[in-house]
C-alpha cells in the first residue's frame, strides 16, 4: 500500500492582521479551511471546521464509507457554525471553504467547497483537481468571459458557496481518484493559487523534493509575489512503503485555543466618520434669487405635489414590479428545487425525494417519488447518518447511482 508523506504550513500574509486560515495533517485526512467574515469571525469559521472535520480522520473499509463521511463531516461542520452563530450574534455572517482529501489506500477522496484549491502534480503536470465555486468561475464556465478576464474581475473574490450560517444545506463536492507512487497533492488556499502563477507552483513541485520543504517554499513564493492573504499549504507525498503515521497536526487559527467571547474588538465600528466632525454652518449665496411673491409660493406648492404624485406613481409601479419579480422569482426557484432529487430515510429505509428538504411554511418542497427496500440498519454508521441528513442529487438518475451504491454497501 502506499503511504503519503504530509507537511502543513500555514502564514498570516503581508497585510491581514489575523490568520483566518486553519489547516490539518493526520494520518488518513488532509483539510484547508479558509475563513471569510472579516471581523465577523472567519478565523474562528475556520478553525471550527477544521477541528470537527478532523474527527473523520480514521481508517475507511473502502473509499466510499470515506466519501460518506467527508460529506457528513462538512455538513456537520456548517450545522455547528449555524449553532455557534445562534449562541454569538456577533458572529454572524461568518463562514468558511473547505477543501479535505482522506487516503483509502490507493485511493485519495476530495471533499471541497468554496475557492481553496485542491492539485494533484503527477510525471511533470499540475492539475486542478476541484472547482472554484466563484461568481468569476461561472462566468467563465457560461462563456461570458475568459479565464484571463476572471483574474483581474473586480468580483473575483465573490463566493457562490461556502460553510456557515447562509445555507442549512451547502452543496459538497466529493470525487474519489486513483493515486500512485510519486503523486503530489496539494491542498492550498487562494492565499497561493490567487498570487502564485500556476506554472511557478508546478516547477516549486518539480524541483523541491523534500515534502516540508516545498511547502515551506510554496508559502514563500505566495509572499515573494506579493501576496497580502493569508496563505496555508498542506502538502502530500505518495511513496511505496509502509512509512510512519503522521501525528495529527493543525496549523493556522485551528492551531490556538478558540476564543471569541466577549471580543467586542471583533465588531467594526458603526459611528459614521460625520459625527466626529463639528458641521460647519453654511453661508447663503449672494446669487441665489427667490422672488418674494405669492404667485412664487403657489408655484413651488404645486411643483411639490407634482413630485409628490410622480413619486407616489414612481412607488406603485416599482412595487408592482417588484410583486411581480417576486412571484415570477418564486415560481422559477419552485421550478427548480423540482428538477432536483436527494436521497433520505422514509419509514427506516431508504427512498428517492424529488425537490429539496426545505418548507416555505406549511408548504413542502419535496415529495416521495421512489421508496426502496434498503433498510438503514443494514448500512454502516456513516452511511445511516448521511441518509438521515439526506444526499443531494442532480437528477433522478444520480440519486439512482446512490440508491445502488448503498444497495451495494447494504449487501443488496
Amino acid at each position: 500500500m502506499t503511504t503519503p508523506s504530509s507537511a502543513a504550513v500555514s502564514h498570516v500574509g503581508k497585510i491581514r492582521a489575523s490568520n483566518q486560515d486553519s489547516g490539518y495533517v493526520g494520518p488518513n485526512l488532509f483539510v484547508v479551511a479558509d475563513g471569510v467574515g472579516g471581523h465577523a469571525g472567519g478565523d474562528v469559521a475556520s478553525a471550527i471546521a477544521a477541528k470537527r472535520i478532523a474527527e473523520a480522520d480514521q481508517k475507511y473499509p473502502t473509499a466510499q464509507d470515506a466519501e460518506f463521511a467527508l460529506q457528513s463531516a462538512l455538513i456537520a461542520a456548517n450545522q455547528l457554525l449555524a449553532e455557534t452563530v445562534f449562541e454569538h450574534s456577533e458572529l454572524t455572517g461568518m463562514g468558511t471553504t473547505v477543501s479535505a482529501l482522506a487516503r483509502v489506500g490507493d485511493q485519495m477522496v476530495m471533499a471541497h467547497i468554496g475557492d481553496s484549491r485542491v492539485y494533484l502534480f503527477r510525471e511533470g503536470e499540475l492539475s486542478q483537481i476541484s472547482a472554484d465555486h466563484t461568481f468569476v468561475q461561472r462566468l467563465v464556465d457560461s462563456g461570458r468571459i475568459t479565464p484571463e478576464e476572471a483574474a483581474v474581475h473586480p468580483r473575483r473574490s465573490v463566493l457562490m458557496r461556502v460553510l456557515g450560517d447562509v445555507d442549512a444545506a451547502p452543496e459538497i463536492d466529493t470525487l474519489i481518484l486513483e493515486t500512485h507512487p510519486g503523486d503530489r497533492w496539494l491542498i492550498c488556499s487562494d492565499g497561493l493559487s490567487s498570487y502564485v502563477p500556476e506554472e511557478r507552483i508546478a516547477g516549486v513541485m518539480m524541483h523541491v523534493g523534500e515534502t516540508e520543504a516545498a511547502a515551506y517554499r510554496l508559502v514563500k513564493e505566495a509572499l515573494d509575489h506579493g501576496g497580502p492573504d493569508n496563505v496555508t499549504v498542506v502538502l502530500l507525498d505518495v511513496d511505496d512503503g509502509p512509512g510512519v503515521p503522521h501525528p495529527p497536526r493543525f496549523v493556522g487559527s485551528a492551531a490556538v485555543p478558540l476564543s471569541f467571547e466577549n471580543e467586542t474588538s471583533r465588531r467594526p465600528l458603526r459611528l459614521p466618520t460625520l459625527l466626529l466632525h463639528p458641521l460647519k454652518a453654511t453661508q447663503p449665496d449672494p446669487s441665489h434669487f427667490e422672488p418674494d411673491s405669492d404667485d412664487y409660493l403657489d408655484e413651488l406648492i404645486e411643483e411639490d405635489r407634482r413630485r409628490a404624485r410622480r413619486r407616489r406613481v414612481t412607488w406603485l409601479v416599482m412595487a408592482g414590479l417588484a410583486i411581480a419579480a417576486i412571484v415570477a422569482a418564486c415560481l422559477v426557484a419552485y421550478n427548480w428545487t423540482q428538477s432536483h432529487y436527494f436521497v433520505g430515510e422514509y419509514q427506516g429505509k431508504v427512498a428517492i425525494y424529488r425537490g429539496v428538504q426545505q418548507n416555505i411554511g406549511p408548504i413542502s418542497l419535496s415529495e416521495l417519488r421512489q421508496p426502496t427496500a434498503i433498510d438503514l440498519d443494514d448500512l454502516s454508521a456513516a452511511q445511516r447518518d448521511s441518509v438521515k441528513r439526506t444526499i443531494s442529487a442532480d437528477d433522478y438518475k444520480e440519486a439512482l447511482d446512490i440508491v445502488a451504491r448503498l444497495s451495494a454497501a447494504a449487501g443488496g
